[in-house]
């Protein structure tokens, strides 16, 4: 590997203050600076993400200021009007001010063209969030003509409001502080802000604080910035970008990114990107990120402190906040989805070795992930709404439980079936009703001894996360949840940019498989005969891509329509009102689909968001459970034998941990000596 950051190279000439400033809890792993080869690495580079669209023109940069510059006059009206109403002195109504901040990727410098906005309101202590912010501003922003798709999120982890100004997306926070009057120069990097605030206010502030403290904490911002994008546009590519879903968010990428700045404050971009791979393919997690030294202050606010605080020992990959109260901001992370992101760490860490080899362009690191190739067995959950605004906010709540549904799996298998959920939705555009599809890939844990005819079954488990779906606070008519395990071979044809197509070829059946196909395809071959299967299956498959309708399910596997139970049929179908019949064919396939596939026992009843809690299975249910040879034992009562992962509240906090005392050993461990000897964490692998 040709490298500019080993102990034999001599460091380029760097501007005295990287040699005398430490950057972050540790001294670098290297000063060295770039060579020409790293110079003309990092203007290729720079040329692909240009050439990519990651950056936005001059006109909507432009737009993007005009728009904050608006938005800045309407709060600032909203809170003078609220001062009038109140009663206060002429004087103050006229003093009466709000400010408007930016954070995220806006604020770090690395938004691209439709990025959204992430801004912060501050207000004075008189006005709340609670009535003031959700429902007078809200009133106001519904009666602008440039507001659309605005959308209240009261009961979030952090409240938030999201809607489009002018077409520029917009996620507006709230934060009232103890102050009466705000000024334009407020500093928001002030501990004082946090004076006399509560918990909700203080994570509203975060973002903001992190972003400022992030700038001020790395080596080189340009560089930062270009790396942090390039690392962005990565993670998308590779389906990795997603906290929601248990992946990671904008800021996590940006505080692990600031971290290998630090490790090479003289590095330009092109060795930030490989060595960032470098880093984190070797990191030992739980093993803390850190930026600077945790502060603890006596405002009260919890700290992230494995030491004290028991829910933070079960943190997987444990990325924190730099700016004070410190957390972890990524407590999504669970154990299948670190598994997923440290497959994609070496595939990037691969690439980079060939890019520096010459045997690599950058664009082989920005392949696409194929997902849909890279498991056998997958959960598709389809979520239907009446309309598009049901849709928009029925997603959001589904998408945002998805992360359960990945911990309640790794729970009741004991870690054994691991899942890779998709942080991408796709839509079908054959339907007649609103609808989005989420899908989440199954496989056995590797290494794992397994018991011949061993099955998972997981319907339990499905129908517990359907049953917290079900909990939606403002569910409406129309709102639907449908989750079923399907094969590689029978994923829909919506899900492919360019139509159906399989890359496999499939190979030729023996006479096991045979006989399974013709117990499984009763209907359409009957007779068991390969030829006439295929014959039949070729046709079917033909049909359906020239009516381009969701009948799929039917083509490649029907089943035996006699083993539904003529009630659930009933039920299924009648709960998509104003869908058309191909949606309800799709339901009652899903119904008729439900037998062990691979050793996974797969919930295919649908799951409808009005049933209250309530499910019904069919007959074949009976067929499954007797034709088992061994079941999971325990189902719903074990704990990851990987660590604690059962989380109950919204917050990702556990409710209990098994394990605590493993927990609290590792927690020590990574807390007291992990991020105070990094060399030690790496054994010399990044110094060389």
């Amino acid at each position: 590997m040709v490298g500019t950051d080993g102990l034999n190279v001599s460091p380029s000439p760097s501007p005295p203050q990287h040699k005398e400033k430490q950057w972050g809890v540790t001294k670098p792993l290297s000063q060295a600076g770039p060579l020409e080869v790293d110079i003309q690495r990092s203007k290729e580079l720079e040329k692909f993400l240009v050439d990519a669209g990651l950056y936005e023109s001059a006109e909507e940069a432009a737009k993007r200021e005009e728009v904050l510059g608006r938005l800045k006059q309407v709060v600032k009206n909203w809170v003078k009007e609220l001062t009038r109403v109140r009663g206060y002195s002429d004087q103050m109504v006229e003093d009466a001010n709000a400010v408007i901040f930016t954070f995220g990727s806006y604020r770090l410098g690395v938004h691209g063209p439709e990025a959204d906005i992430d801004t912060l309101c501050v207000g004075p202590s008189y006005v709340n969030r609670e009535e003031d912010f959700f429902y007078v501003l809200h009133s106001i922003l519904a009666e602008m003509e440039e507001v659309t798709e605005l959308q209240p999120v009261p009961d979030a982890h952090v409240p938030v409001m999201r809607f489009k100004f002018d077409g520029i997306s917009i996620d507006l926070l709230y934060a009232s502080i103890s102050l009466l009057v705000v000024p334009d120069d407020l500093d928001i990097s002030n501990m004082s802000v946090l004076y006399d605030i509560d918990e909700p206010t203080a994570r509203s502030l975060n973002g903001c604080r992190v972003a400022d403290q992030i700038l001020k904490l790395v080596p080189n911002i340009e560089h930062f910035r270009t790396t942090l994008r390039c690392l962005k546009f990565w993670a998308k590519r590779r389906g990795v970008y997603s906290n929601v879903t248990g992946f990671l968010g904008g800021v996590n990428w940006a505080l692990l990114v600031a971290r290998v700045c630090q490790f090479y404050p003289n590095a330009n971009a092109s060795m930030l990107v490989s060595r960032f791979f470098r880093v984190y393919t070797l990191w030992r997690w739980p093993n803390p990120v850190m930026l600077c030294e945790i502060e603890d202050d006596e405002l009260g606010f919890s700290v992230w402190d494995p030491r004290k605080n028991p829910w933070d020992r079960c943190h997987h990959m444990p990325i924190i906040t730099p700016a004070y109260p410190c957390m972890n901001s990524s407590y999504n992370v669970s154990i299948s989805t670190l598994r997923v992101m440290m497959e994609q760490f070496q595939f990037g860490n691969k690439i980079c070795e060939d890019i520096e080899l010459n045997k690599a362009e950058w664009k082989a690191l920005f392949e696409p992930y194929l997902f849909f190739e890279s498991y056998k067995n997958y959960l598709q959950v389809d979520i239907i709404a009446a309309d598009s605004d049901d849709l928009r906010a029925w997603k959001g709540w589904v998408e945002s439980r998805l992360r359960q549904l990945t911990l309640m799996i790794e729970r009741d298998t004991s870690g054994k079936l691991q899942c890779h959920p998709y942080p991408h939705d796709y839509i079908d555009n054959s339907k007649q009703c609103a609808h989005c599809a989420f899908f989440m890939g199954l496989q056995r844990k590797q290494g794992e001894v397994i018991q011949e005819g061993q099955q998972f079954d997981i319907r339990q488990t499905v129908d517990e996360f359907r049953h917290q779906i079900n909990l939606y606070m403002y569910w409406k008519p129309g709102m639907e949840i449908y989750v079923s395990h399907v094969r590689r071979k029978q994923i829909p044809a919506y899900v492919f940019p360019e139509g159906y197509k399989r890359s496999r070829h499939p190979r030729p059946m023996g006479q096991q498989q045979l006989d399974r196909a013709s117990s499984e395809d009763a209907e359409a071959c009957r007779t068991g005969s390969a030829e006439r299967c295929f014959k039949r299956k070729k046709e079917l498959e033909e049909m359906e891509l020239k009516q381009g309708s969701l009948e799929k399910r039917q083509s490649i596997s029907p089943q035996r329509r006699d083993s539904v139970s003529p009630d659930l049929f009933s039920r299924s179908t009648n709960t998509l009102k104003g869908c058309s019949s191909i949606e309800s064919e799709m339901i009652k396939e899903r119904a008729e689909s439900c037998q062990p596939i691979d050793g996974f026992i797969p919930q295919a009843i649908p799951c409808s968001g009005s049933s209250g809690g309530k499910m019904e299975h069919h007959d074949r249910d009976n067929e499954i459970n007797a034709n088992m040879t061994t079941s999971n034992q325990g189902i719903g009562a074990q704990t990851s034998d990987a660590g604690c992962i059962s989380y109950a509240n919204n917050d990702g906090s556990p409710e209990g941990f098994s394990q605590g005392d493993i927990c609290e050993v590792n927690s020590k461990l990574c807390f007291d000596s992990g991020c105070k000897n990094v060399a030690g964490v790496f054994e010399g692998g990044l110094r060389g």
